[in-house]
């Protein structure tokens, strides 16, 4: 069984940034923080957060408020946001930022990514590789 993926690299990633910094500067909001969720989330919070000079950074649903900043490396299920906005008092005023959105979802309008996915495909991050390398070997 072929698994079908698309390997992004850190100059990717480094660009998607960039993209993703300018739609969410477009928007004149201001963010008190940003928060993400510990894996997928960190790496693209840490890189958007010298982006928009933005200090502090929280890895706890507990600390989402909306005047924060949700990042994640990717809006796939759905699953995650929902269950983000659930704990956010002021949903309308929410941001959701990912690098990727997958293809074909229905979009929140809090969700503001750099990039829609190509299709299906399995997105690989430069640091997911060993993650996926497992997930790959466990398929076959």
């Amino acid at each position: 069984m072929a698994i079908l993926s698309q390997n992004v690299t850190w100059n990717d990633i480094e660009q998607l940034t960039k993209l993703l910094s300018k739609k969410i500067l477009e928007s004149s909001k201001t963010f008190s923080s940003i928060s993400t969720v510990s894996r997928g989330g960190l790496i693209p919070a840490r890189l958007l957060a010298d982006h928009l000079e933005i200090d502090t950074i929280f890895v706890d649903e507990n600390k989402i408020s909306s005047d924060s900043l949700f990042v994640d490396d990717i809006y796939d299920s759905g699953k995650t946001f929902k269950k983000i906005i659930q704990k956010v008092t002021n949903p309308s005023d929410f941001v959701y930022a990912t690098l990727f959105a997958r293809t074909g979802k229905k979009y929140p309008k809090q969700l503001v990514y750099a990039r829609k996915t190509k299709g299906a495909e399995y997105i690989v991050f430069p640091w997911d590789a060993l993650e996926y390398q497992r997930f790959k070997n466990n398929a076959l």
